[in-house]
């Protein structure tokens, strides 16, 4: 699941994924209530400690403040 979930972040970089788009988009579920987003911050926390140098200041997996979270863009070095 933490992959799939880099990976849709890195596919979109750049682009803010709510908590609800993200359950929507990775476990085909619509919460009903928003303490059940709560799940997303637990598999982003987990992610964070395996992909950032140090999970409490990320550069990779970004929180967009009552937002979501997001990957940076993914700039072409060309």
């Amino acid at each position: 699941m933490e992959f799939s979930l880099l990976e849709l972040l890195v596919n979109h970089s750049g682009k803010i994924f709510s908590r609800v788009e993200i359950l929507q988009q990775l476990w085909g579920f619509v919460p009903e209530m928003n303490t059940d987003t709560r799940v997303v911050d637990v598999h982003i926390s987990r992610l964070r400690t395996k992909v950032e140098s140090d999970p409490n200041d990320p550069e990779f997996i970004i929180t967009a403040r009552g937002s979501g979270y997001f990957f940076p863009r993914i700039i072409d070095p060309e």
